[in-house]
């Protein structure tokens, strides 16, 4: 895959014909899209939260973790992505996967169509940092947010659409992604 050639749906696609037995392993999604970029390995912790996996206990956790580590080395520009072993022996069940990415084509296949470069200044330094350290922040306040409901889906929608603005270079998803950051304010102050 090359870098924007690649679009959202074809990267879900890879992943959901991903071919083995039972289960799929964080690592084998990371070795599948982590030659696109950074953004779509961002992207695809994001989405899992918005989708009916979120419903797993200390699934969140485990998404913000990924969303850190990914987001803070976006942020330090490093070449590759790391992550621990210990994350990409995770596994889950890829029934349970490809059903939850074939939920979600409709709406990433909506998103394809309709993003494209736009208001290109904000995806670029120094204003790039900005939504990076958005995504850094959310995912160190995954963990906290896993017992107010519905917060770890409006963080993973914000931080979705962050990684969609980044790998499209789309300015304007970018300012649409602080939305739901607003109202996961809003919800936190109620609830406090």
């Amino acid at each position: 895959m090359s870098t924007r050639s690649a679009s959202l749906v074809s990267i879900i696609a890879e992943i959901e014909d991903l071919e083995g037995n039972g289960s799929v392993t964080l690592g084998e999604v990371v070795r599948l899209i982590g030659q696109v970029s950074f953004a779509p390995l961002l992207i695809m912790p994001a989405i899992a939260l918005v989708s009916p996996l979120s419903g797993i206990p200390l699934f969140s956790t485990i998404m913000g973790v990924i969303i850190f580590l990914v987001s803070i080395q976006m942020l330090f520009r490093r070449d590759h992505l790391w992550l621990p072993s210990w994350l990409l022996h995770l596994t889950a069940r890829r029934s349970r996967v490809r059903s939850a990415f074939e939920k979600l084509h409709p709406l990433v296949a909506w998103l394809d169509k309709r993003t494209h470069k736009r208001l290109t200044a904000l995806t670029h330094r120094p204003l790039i940092f900005i939504p990076q350290t958005a995504c850094v922040l959310s995912g160190m306040c995954l963990p906290l947010l896993e017992v107010v409901p519905f917060s770890s889906s409006m963080v993973g929608l914000a931080v979705a659409l962050m990684g969609i603005g980044i790998f499209v270079r789309d300015g304007v998803v970018l300012m649409i992604a602080m939305v739901p950051y607003a109202m996961i304010a809003v919800l936190v102050t109620r609830l406090i």
